[in-house]
């Protein structure tokens, strides 16, 4: 056992003094000591409710016969750093959180982990540390809120505020509605980053079946949690290792279950950080390819109007799975954190789909393609990404003139005051993961618009990222950024702009030699980054079409 490093041994008797001192027995440093790493915080609705989890994890190692230890992490709301300042910092604490559970587990040696996140960042961050450490560890997260009264949700919240501004609802309605719409703890009631990523970790193998879909405030929640605590056991006892788990088809089956269910975009930055970990290369060529024959099976929001706890209902992530094994679009021989296989665990839990509206059957899906589209152009050549499930038909071919902007303040002061017409093509640049620095998360300019009944007329492309509450023709994470010198630098305004998502292209209609005279007299604008941590990000990230991870070393 690792632990034995700090409890076994004459010359660890400092450190068992140190373990009496938590109020540890000698019985206790015997057994395998599990860490169990906590995000719970009274800021983020998700994570309110943490300490039950964790509780109960506990309770499930001590009965299969550990020692559980709890240590914190940070987390952030992305709802509540949206749209100021704040969400310069959302992205970076990724990274920040893998690396303050790397310096944990290995400067206190864990035998094993259990991890507890729920929110957007904290998932993946929690995915890469187990994967990086490669010690037996199960991820069990807090589970999705339930939806608002009448099916509401965050996304109902910040759409109502274009339409407050526009006359169609009063002030007294949007105070009644931002009162409702978020019923109690949990991950945001939407397939939206939080919930794309746990539902994923189900996909990956890290996590149990159920974890993404269990609604947070139900004992089937704390069950699952305390069924953790006992696999965790098992996995130790086997030495069962992350990345024994996570292989080339565990890349496969995530990005085609995110095709299936339309999850965020943000999984195109969250999965290839998470797979890299175990040295396993993904990239945007891969999520296109295993696009184009992936059906997509659900409807959730806010690509349309079910959410989390119907699919929970419906059946699940196993249904879902079970839909998709249909045509052999999974490789059911992976291993996964209850010991078993994809397929023996699917088999088991005999999944079924209970509705079919919510997990349409695989030949009447909702569309023969997955829920994101890579697309590349003169205006990408290194990528961008839409979530073409949430975009309306009309959006999906159109050429308009770009309306630039250099920030998303300007753009949303601009779209609030009714200065975006019907056709634009709106352009907000310098908000990528190092001209941001961060890449800030823009559900404000995207929700504004369809508040401001542009939904079907106006498209956003951006070097910055969205929320997975995001619909409509909004397209982001485009590479080269702004930053980099990417040609998002050169647009001016009224430049034509073609957008054609079934052919996967987005260009910038403007004469090459045009283009080579704007980027020789091209002056990037000046930018003081006050926080030293944004310095040190903006040094060391990478495009949005490696994930932003941090460059090796």
């Amino acid at each position: 056992m690792r632990s034995k490093q700090m409890t076994h041994g004459l010359e660890k008797a400092p450190h068992r003094s140190l373990l009496y001192a938590l109020g540890l027995t000698r019985e206790e440093m015997r057994r395998p000591i599990i860490g169990v790493c906590n995000s719970a915080n009274e800021i983020v609705p998700g994570h309110i409710h943490l300490d039950t989890i964790a509780k109960a994890v506990k309770e499930g190692v001590r009965m299969a016969g550990g020692t559980p230890l709890e240590f914190p992490v940070i987390g952030v709301c992305d709802g509540l750093a949206m749209n100021h300042a704040g969400m310069h910092f959302s992205l970076p604490s990724r990274e920040i959180i893998a690396d303050s559970i790397e310096i944990m587990a290995s400067a206190h040696p864990f035998d094993a982990l259990v991890l507890i996140p729920n929110c957007d960042k904290v998932v993946p961050a929690m995915l890469m540390a187990a994967l990086r450490l490669n010690i037996p560890a199960v991820v069990v997260s807090g589970g999705p809120m339930l939806a608002g009264s009448g099916g509401t949700d965050l996304i109902t919240v910040f759409e109502s505020v274009g339409r407050a501004r526009r006359g169609e609802m009063t002030e007294a309605e949007l105070d009644a509605l931002e009162q409702c719409a978020c019923p109690g703890c949990g991950s945001c009631a939407g397939m939206f980053t939080a919930n794309s990523m746990n539902c994923l970790s189900e996909t990956i193998g890290l996590a149990l079946p159920g974890n993404g879909t269990i609604p947070a405030v139900t004992a089937e929640r704390v069950r699952l949690a305390k069924t953790a605590g006992v696999r965790v056991m098992d996995l130790l006892e086997k030495n069962i290792r992350p990345r024994d788990i996570v292989t080339e088809k565990s890349v496969a089956n995530a990005v085609t279950l995110d095709m299936a269910l339309g999850c965020s975009t943000n999984t195109v930055l969250h999965l290839p950080a998470i797979f890299s970990e175990a040295g396993l290369a993904l990239t945007l060529d891969i999520f296109d390819e295993v696009s184009a024959r992936t059906p997509n099976l659900c409807k959730l929001s806010p690509a349309g109007p079910h959410h989390i706890d119907q699919l929970h209902r419906a059946g699940g992530i196993p249904a879902v799975m079970s839909e998709l094994a249909k045509r052999d679009l999974l490789h059911l021989d992976a291993m996964t954190v209850t010991g078993q296989t994809l397929g023996e665990n699917l088999r088991d839990l005999s999944a079924v789909v209970r509705d079919p509206e919510v997990i349409r059957p695989i030949d009447k899906p909702y569309s023969p393609r997955g829920g994101i589209a890579v697309l590349r152009g003169s205006l990408a050549p290194g990528g961008a990404v839409v979530k073409q499930s949430a975009v309306a038909p009309e959006m999906m071919r159109r050429t308009g003139p770009a309306r630039v902007f250099d920030s998303e303040a300007l753009a949303s002061e601009a779209i609030l005051g009714g200065a975006i017409k019907p056709g634009d093509v709106i352009i907000i640049r310098y908000e990528g993961p190092r001209g941001g620095p961060g890449m800030r998360e823009m559900l404000s300019p995207t929700a504004n618009i369809a508040g401001m009944g542009l939904g079907e007329s106006v498209a956003l492309i951006t070097d910055g990222r969205f929320s997975g509450g995001t619909r409509g023709a909004a397209i982001g994470h485009v590479s080269p950024e702004a930053a980099d010198g990417g040609p998002m630098a050169l647009v001016r305004e009224g430049d034509l702009i073609e957008i054609d998502i079934p052919a996967r292209a987005l260009n910038l209609l403007v004469e090459p030699a045009e283009l080579d005279a704007r980027r020789k007299a091209h002056v990037p604008p000046a930018r003081e980054i006050a926080s030293p941590l944004l310095r040190r990000y903006s040094r060391l990230v990478q495009s949005a079409a490696q994930g932003a991870r941090y460059k090796d070393e």
